[in-house]
């Protein structure tokens, strides 16, 4: 069951065979518009309406039933305001919107006359869609990729002599990437701001960007296999696929295989490398999958693509094998002994931790890793994008930040840290050095500061502005190739939805009350004007 389109996003595409199905069993019904709600049950809620309708079934001639009223206010819908440039103009809805997060390993040192290293950019994403809002959890389709990610990073964060290394390691996760990749094409606008929110970075520096994909559904009869799905036949791609395979042969013994996809492909699956390339045709970039030519992933943007739809050691065999890569490209040493790629190892706890806080609501967010960095406002995670709040900024305000984004700031910032020398410092009153950032301030309200460059970086569509509290739509832009098929994403302001079951009277039976309680009246008042004239009578004689 996946409710999305056979080729999900197809207007975004860098390539013009759009009618290629990537996701054959797409039915494309989220994107219908329909003049009636439509709720997914709990088990609790499900049970307790099939037994209204077990008892109305079976008291179908008594003179009451069980009816269910559902409490759902848009105020889109109330004020009349049925698009997103109207609602925003009326205050009655919200852009879709969150915040990504990058982070470079080692921290950019910023007061080194020499930062033009050449940066090998780390994507994955955030977000899902499903047809249900709060059921978004998108379990092998994007999270798979983003705990292999976080995997990747702590894994090389153990390695030594980072700051020896001759290209720059950036890693970004994006949100908004399931609507209109809002994330990636923000991203790639700051740049070319050269805003607060991308201090550090320079898209001209970026050599070749490598995204990790949907992977926990790469094991098959033992082995972990993946495609690399390629963009540009340059030398740096040349060299990444090079460095797979090296990383492939080092892991030997976890029955790992890296191969290229089917060239018969028209070009790279749906994946946030598809912004980069609509912005530059040139990039260099390879998204790693658990497929080749069609999703394996049959619940694609589904609520039925939850945990058990992965496999943890495949995420933990594409962490290994992309952190391996990593170094392999970041050092460009040829005759890079295998010592030094056997030392990078992921750590399997960690991935089985990951998959458990963002994928299940026991612990779900509430476990100890989490909980060691923010103090969340949910328990049960939800991979929808959400809507950004307020004025977009590169230091927003942590109460408008998801629990996810702010778990993720953190954890790279910590994973990609070079502890002061006074570490014991506590950033109670900021962090005063350059270069400085604050980790774990949610937790104890003190915090320790760290040296890292991360940074949050806002996520929605190029074709928004803010303007003194107002979000303003902006006419499409023939330079903004990607901008002149946004729809704008918003969603309505609305109140808490409710369902509640209660008995009422059959409406045959309230007529036939209605009519003898009028029949009633009529014979009282007559009795009444009987018994005053017979009574009148009466009294005359006497």
């Amino acid at each position: 069951f996946s409710p999305t389109q056979k080729f999900p996003q197809a207007e975004f595409s860098p390539y013009q065979n759009t009618n290629y199905e990537w996701n054959p069993i797409g039915s494309g019904i989220m994107w219908n518009a329909y003049n009636f709600p439509v709720f997914l049950l709990s088990e609790s809620s499900t049970l307790t309406l099939q037994e209204a309708a077990t008892k109305n079934e079976k008291s179908k001639k008594a003179y009451t039933a069980d009816v269910a009223e559902f409490d759902l206010v848009m105020q889109t819908t109330k004020a009349g305001t049925h698009d997103s440039e109207s609602c925003l103009k009326e205050r009655t809805c919200l852009p879709l919107g969150g915040y990504s997060v990058w982070s470079s390993l080692p921290p950019i040192n910023f007061s080194s006359p020499d930062q033009s290293k050449p940066v090998i950019l780390t994507v994955a994403s955030m977000d899902s869609a499903s047809f249900f809002r709060d059921k978004s959890l998108g379990a092998d389709s994007p999270i798979s990729g983003l705990i292999s990610l976080l995997a990747a990073v702590d894994a090389l964060s153990h390695v030594d002599g980072l700051d020896d290394l001759t290209k720059q390691l950036v890693f970004i996760v994006f949100t908004g990437e399931a609507w209109g990749y809002l994330g990636s094409r923000r991203f790639l606008h700051e740049l070319d701001l050269q805003s607060d929110a991308v201090s550090g970075l320079n898209k001209s520096s970026i050599e070749m960007v490598i995204e990790i994909g949907s992977i926990g559904k790469g094991l098959n009869q033992g082995v972990n296999e993946f495609y690399a799905h390629t963009a540009g036949a340059t030398s740096a791609t040349n060299d990444t696929l090079d460095a797979l395979k090296r990383a492939q042969d080092s892991l030997k013994s976890e029955h790992i295989i890296s191969s290229t996809a089917n060239a018969s492909n028209p070009g790279i699956p749906p994946s946030s490398l598809m912004a980069f390339l609509r912005k530059n045709s040139l990039t260099s970039g390879v998204v790693l999958e658990d497929f080749n030519s069609v999703f394996s992933n049959k619940f694609y943007h589904s609520h039925l693509d939850d945990m058990s739809n992965i496999n943890s050691s495949a995420i933990v065999a594409a962490a290994s094998l992309v952190a391996r890569t990593l170094y392999i490209l970041a050092s460009d040493n040829k005759n890079l002994s295998s010592s030094a790629l056997t030392a990078i190892n992921v750590n399997v706890s960690l991935v089985q931790a990951l998959m458990g806080c963002l994928l299940d609501c026991d612990p779900g967010l509430s476990c100890e890793l989490v909980k060691n960095y923010i103090s969340p406002t949910n328990t049960c995670p939800s991979h929808y994008v959400g809507v950004i709040q307020d004025e977009p900024s590169s230091t927003p305000y942590l109460g408008y930040v998801d629990d996810v984004s702010r778990f993720l700031w953190n954890f790279l910032a910590d994973r990609t840290s070079v502890p002061r020398e006074n570490s014991s410092s506590t950033c109670a009153k900021g962090c005063r050095n350059k270069g400085e950032v604050c980790v774990r301030a949610e937790t104890d309200g003190k915090g320790v500061c760290v040296i890292s460059t991360t940074r949050y970086v806002p996520a929605y569509s190029t074709r928004l502005k803010f303007d003194s509290g107002d979000w303003i739509v902006l006419p499409p832009n023939s330079s903004d190739p990607m901008g002149m098929v946004d729809p704008v994403w918003t969603e309505s302001n609305w109140n808490a939805i409710g369902l509640r079951v209660y008995e009422v009277q059959n409406a045959t039976y309230d007529r036939l009350v209605l009519l003898g309680g009028i029949a009633l009246t009529v014979l009282a008042y007559l009795a009444i004007v009987f018994t005053q004239a017979f009574i009148t009578k009466a009294l005359k004689r006497d």
